[in-house]
This record gives structure tokens, sequence and C-alpha cells, in this order.
């Protein structure tokens, strides 16, 4: 037989859930070890942060795989999300930028993250931050999805680049 309770407690009162999750009340924590003793099973201590805490009266090897298997199940539903990029020049014509920004806003429909560069080359580099950061709007403006900036306009090593998200719908 296990006993699986935090020492801590030991003293105190705690209420009592069976197996069912049916409230058999506050009890001290002796007599409710002593209920799942009797029971064969063990008494696991749920949520220590209430008042009085609660314990439950169940198998711990049950309670580990359940746990286990909604762990999973969480992991499973959930997306992974990457970090998609677009390197964009100054002289980029209007045509390939709307092919871009539609590029762009479908990685944003499926929740990905993208980075946008303006790659910049020879002389282009020392032009002004305010002609460099307009060049880089002219694409922003032909995004059709709805999105945030999740890191602003900052230098990188091939020029300039903005982090976009998708916005979050309310």
């Amino acid at each position: 037989m296990r006993e699986r309770i935090n020492n801590q407690i030991r003293s105190r009162e705690v209420r009592v859930l069976d197996a069912e999750n049916t409230n058999l009340g506050v009890m001290n924590t002796d007599d409710a070890l002593k209920l799942a003793q009797e029971k064969g099973l063990d008494l696991i201590e749920i949520s220590p942060g209430t008042k009085p805490p609660v314990a439950k009266i169940i198998d711990y090897g049950k309670f580990q795989y359940d746990k286990k298997k909604k762990d999973k199940e969480i992991k499973a539903g959930s997306k992974r999300t990457e970090t998609k990029s677009l390197q964009v020049k100054i002289g980029t014509g209007d045509d390939i930028l709307e092919l871009r920004a539609k590029k762009v806003s479908a990685w944003l429909k499926e929740g990905h993250r993208v980075k946008i560069e303006l790659y910049l080359v020879g002389r282009s580099k020392y032009k002004d931050d305010e002609f460099k950061k307009e060049r880089l709007d002219r694409i922003l403006k032909l995004i059709s999805e709805e999105y945030k900036i999740a890191e602003p306009y900052k230098k990188s090593p091939k020029g300039l680049a903005v982090t976009l998200e998708r916005a979050k719908k309310k």
C-alpha cells in the first residue's frame, strides 16, 4: 500500500473526493488516509492552494496515466508555428510586391509569424532610415490579412527587418 500525501498537510483538514468526484466532506488528514487504505487506494492532494486543500482517493497509477494522456492530447492539439522569412529589395516593383504580399497573407492566415527583410546592397545601406522604412511599408500596405507588428523595425545583417504575426480576433 502506498501513501501519497504531502507531509505538510498531515495534521490539517482536507476536503476529500472519491474516485467518482463525489464530495465526502472535510475531514482530518489521518482519517482520510485511513479511509483510502480501507479502500485499497491512495490519497492524493489535488489542489493544495485552496482552503481547505482538496485531496482525492484514487489509484495513483491510474491518476498518473490519465494525466499523461491529457497532456498528450493537449500537445497533439496545439499547432507549431514557425517564423517564415521573406526578402524584398529597394527596387522591387509593385507587381512583385503584390505577389509577395499574397504569400505573406497566406502565411499569416495559417498562423505563422513572418519576418520581412529589406535587403540592402551597396550604397543603399547608407540611405536615410525613413526612406528604408517607407520602402518596407510599401509591402505592408498590400497585405490583406490583419496583422500586428511583433518586433518593430530593426537593423539586421542584410538591411532592415520587421516581424509580423496575425492579429487576435475579437
